[in-house]
């Protein structure tokens, strides 16, 4: 089969974990870009590529068919419909941008180009996500009727006082990294109902003073004690959807909980059973009736499983659609929609009290 030339905008942290899993999955990356030129010199000698001198000269490689965009959230929206214009099959990171305004600008430049257009929401290509997937598909779970979704660190604020805490460039802060991966993953389960309104509570204790956090893990670089922090590091969201489904979603970039009292994955009620898994974990939990009596059953998931095997099959199902053999995995309406709820789950958290999704 032939490789893809693929082009990667934006070089900081996670355009590695693109480029290895393009690699690992039949494309060839063929040029880098970033508005910080030492870093893309450096993603681009360690994959053999070419670092682009600008974004227009990257989408302009004639050996470049398809791009992943991975930079802030900010810069979504241009660089987005710049490759786009290009007519180049697109592979966005989330959140898909800053307002729904960005995200209809950028759907309209998808139904402009000859260029297909896949959100990077990675988390629903994981085998595990793919098993649960499968028994929800089959009926094994009945409909459902309660989805809880947590996504908890104890420390872990990435890029502390840059772009991922400065609320004009990233547009949040844990709900719209973290959250927006559960949020996505829960509705995919549950076939996508329609959010009709969205209650939310935030908090901001751990991030600042910045000169006074303390973690092993730091994503994004030490933290810039001359920077911004101002926005939340924990959040809850409740989500009501046309047919009775709530939702109920707990993130927090930094929190203090006790080691292992609160189990981070998805749990869905459903009429049939109830099953819980970690989204990049390789069992699945379940709990059916049977005879009168629960029955507590754990299956394994197939293998290769985790982070690595959830981005390989992310770039597998977008070498196929650049080749014309399927949807995307995730469509631009997908990135629209959660778009139109974090902008209610914001309000909710600003106004304090229930909004409806608009």
């Amino acid at each position: 089969m032939t490789e893809i030339g693929l082009g990667i905008v934006g070089c900081g942290g996670i355009a590695s974990v693109h480029a290895d899993a393009a690699r690992r999955s039949g494309f060839r990356v063929v040029a880098c870009w970033d508005s910080q030129p030492d870093r893309a010199r450096g993603l681009a000698s360690k994959f053999g590529a070419t670092a682009a001198t600008s974004l227009d000269s990257l989408v302009a490689h004639s050996g470049v068919t398809a791009v992943a965009v991975a930079v802030p959230t900010d810069a979504h929206a241009r660089c987005a419909e710049a490759v786009l214009a290009a007519n180049k099959h697109l592979l966005l990171e989330k959140p898909m941008a800053l307002t729904v305004a960005e995200c209809d600008s950028i759907c309209a430049a998808a139904d402009r180009s000859k260029g297909r257009l896949q959100m990077g929401l990675v988390c629903r290509s994981s085998p595990a996500s793919q098993h649960v997937m499968r028994m929800v598909r089959s009926g094994a779970v009945g409909p459902i009727d309660f989805i809880q979704a947590r996504g908890v660190r104890r420390r872990g604020i990435p890029g502390l006082g840059g772009w991922f805490t400065t609320r004009s460039r990233s547009g949040g802060g844990c709900m719209i990294d973290v959250g927006v991966h559960l949020m996505d993953l829960a509705l995919h389960l549950a076939g996508w109902p329609r959010v009709l309104r969205v209650s939310a509570s935030t908090a901001s204790r751990f991030g600042s003073p910045i000169a006074a956090y303390r973690s092993p893990e730091m994503w994004g670089g030490p933290p810039k004690s001359d920077g911004t922090f101002d926005v939340e590091d924990a959040a809850i969201a409740l989500l009501r959807c046309e047919g009775g489904l709530s939702i109920e979603i707990d993130v927090a970039w930094a929190a203090n909980i006790p080691e292992g009292v609160a189990r981070d994955g998805l749990l869905l009620r459903g009429a049939k059973a109830g099953v819980h898994f970690e989204i990049f974990g390789s069992e699945v939990r379940s709990v059916v009736e049977h005879d009168g009596e629960l029955r507590d059953e754990i299956a394994a998931v197939q293998p290769p499983c985790g982070w690595d095997a959830a981005w390989d099959a992310q770039y597998r199902r977008f070498g196929d659609l650049v080749r014309g053999h399927s949807e995307p995995a995730a469509t631009a309406n997908d990135g629209r929609e959660l778009q139109r709820i974090i902008a209610a789950f914001y309000e909710s958290a600003a106004l304090g009290r229930e909004t409806d999704v608009r």
